[in-house]
């Protein structure tokens, strides 16, 4: 047993994020914690590393937070470096330092045994240079050229000091240096974020082989489905646990919903059936000692709860598109995007209703394509055009971080000024925002709550086609899945960029990959790219 919460609960101030909890991490588990947006995830990975405390009840003792003596938890979560004047080399090579400590002693010994080799040191020599091996000190090396090579760093890189690197390069510069120094437990939250999806899948197998205990929290579908064998779910501030990974859990937690929400069916009518009984015979003095005693049955019956309101609570849009484009919806020739030098050359043609998904590395172009585009970026050389009667809707990355002043429901009415009360509170309601929700204030929105605003406004608007930069970050997994399926539902034209596999799997019909400075089309969509890349 590495770490393990007993009836745990954590609050602030008079906020109860979890209640009544108990959670196991064991040997090399791989777990993932998950749940909506807001449920306590983030709240559980810092009560596991020490970084928050459960509410004490001196006089109960089976509540509690117990971790094994020694116990060495790493927690990707924050970039935050002590010298940003160090290397990129100098600050994941720290993630050795015993090793480095092990083989600067083990050289010292060496010069001594050749002045004078007694057994004290010679024995000195022998036990270091067991633990030197133990501790990997002949596969550092390989090992750390491996992980920066697969988190997208050169040569030249490794040279460079931490101040001239990007947010997300720094975040992968961390988890690199994490990774190396093989924690009893890693604490992952969101480890998918900017990284490409060679990368994700590289690291996907680099975690399945890990032989230490994993905890994660991500809103990447396939990665847990990939990676983990063990759910956690955080729901209405409890927490239940499911064998498997993210698909089995969905299937155990339908299963279990299921056969609970039958047996209170049944018990109910049974329930029903005894009280007519009791009440149909409690007049005949020949049948008054039976229902009595149907009575007696009545009262000593355990009641099962109906199960509780299965939390599949997302946003329904069913938008379409006000008139309908011409065929030839986009026609983009030879065109090179970029600023100062090309970082490609595009051609493709989209029809009317096509989904084309773009993925691809950080910075091979993708969002420079749309930005492009929608005339945000000059083009620099070739031609794109787009067809008769399209009516774009844009969404692009920051509007993850728009804040205002007003509320959810003024914001919108703002923007919107024909609508009335209700039809707003109608359009809103379809993205998850009804009765008091449309009141909560646009700066105390989570990154999720104003994505979906964003995307409310401009389907509001009723485009034929859709320019979609990344709309699945800050999105829980649930309401990825129900974007993914108005999305394929959708009558207009969609392109869109997004790391995540199983959102492009769903949407896309065909796909565009930057990779190595060049631009692939695969019209069948992912699985085509996928089995190109196996082959």
């Amino acid at each position: 047993m590495l770490v393990e919460i007993s009836r745990g609960t954590v609050s602030f101030g008079a906020n109860t994020i979890l209640e009544d909890i108990n959670f196991i991490i064991k040997n090399t588990e791989k777990i993932a914690i998950v749940g909506r947006n807001g449920c306590g995830k983030t709240t559980l990975l810092n009560l596991i590393a020490g970084q928050v405390e459960i509410d004490r009840h001196d006089s109960d003792k089976s509540v509690f937070v117990s971790r094994r003596g020694k116990l060495t938890i790493g927690y990707l979560r924050q970039t935050a470096f002590d010298d940003d004047s160090a290397t990129l080399e100098e600050e994941v090579k720290k993630a050795f330092q015993k090793i480095l400590e092990a083989k600067a002693r083990l050289n010292s010994l060496l010069a001594l045994m050749e002045e004078n080799a007694t057994e004290e040191i010679v024995q000195e020599y022998v036990d270091l240079l067991e633990q030197f091996e133990h501790m990997g000190g002949y596969e550092y090396e390989k090992e750390y050229e491996l992980l920066v090579q697969n988190f997208g760093f050169s040569e030249e890189d490794k040279k460079k000091k931490l101040s001239e690197f990007s947010g997300g390069q720094r975040t992968r510069i961390a988890f690199a240096k994490m990774l190396l120094s093989k924690p009893d437990v890693l604490l992952l939250d969101e480890p998918t974020n900017h990284l490409d999806i060679a990368t994700i899948q590289w690291l996907e197998q680099y975690l399945k082989t890990y032989d230490r205990a994993i905890v994660v929290v991500s809103h990447d579908r396939m990665f847990l489905d990939n990676v983990v064998n063990m759910v956690y779910e955080i729901e209405r501030k409890r927490i239940t646990m499911y064998s498997g990974n993210y698909s089995a859990f969905t299937v155990q937690k339908r299963q279990n919903w299921d056969k609970q929400q039958k047996a209170y069916e049944a018990q109910r009518d049974e329930i029903a059936r005894l009280e007519k009984l009791i009440d149909h015979f409690k007049g005949h003095p020949t049948k008054a000692p039976m229902a009595r005693a149907k009575r007696s049955q009545l009262e000593r019956m355990e009641r099962i709860p109906p199960p509780a309101r299965y939390d599949l609570r997302t946003f329904h849009p069913e938008f379409e598109p006000a008139r309908e484009s011409y065929t030839d919806a986009l026609t983009v020739n030879k065109l090179e995007i970029g600023y100062g030098a090309a970082l490609a050359q595009i051609s493709f043609e989209q029809k009317k209703g096509q989904k084309l998904g773009i993925l691809g590395g950080n910075g091979s172009g993708k969002s420079t394509l749309l930005r492009t585009l929608m005339g945000q970026t000059a083009p620099l050389g070739g031609v794109f055009s787009f067809g008769g009667n399209v009516d774009l809707g844009y969404f692009e990355q920051q509007m993850a971080q728009y804040s205002s002043d007003g509320t959810i429901l003024s914001d919108f009415c703002a923007a919107f000024p024909t609508f009335t009360n209700n039809e707003a509170r109608t359009v809103l309601g379809a993205f998850l925002f009804s009765e008091d929700e449309v009141n909560k204030e646009i700066r105390m929105l989570s990154g999720g709550e104003k994505v979906r605003l964003a995307l409310c406004k401009i389907m509001a608007r009723k485009p034929n086609f859709l320019v979609l930069d990344e709309p699945t970050n800050h999105m829980d997994i649930l309401s990825k899945e129900a974007l993914g399926l108005m999305l394929k539902n959708y009558s207009g034209t969609v392109l869109f960029v997004s790391h995540d596999r199983w959102f492009i799997r769903q949407v896309a019909d065909s796909l565009l990959v930057f990779e190595q400075e060049t631009v692939q089309y695969f019209p069948e969509g992912y699985e085509q790219f996928e089995e190109q890349r196996q082959t």
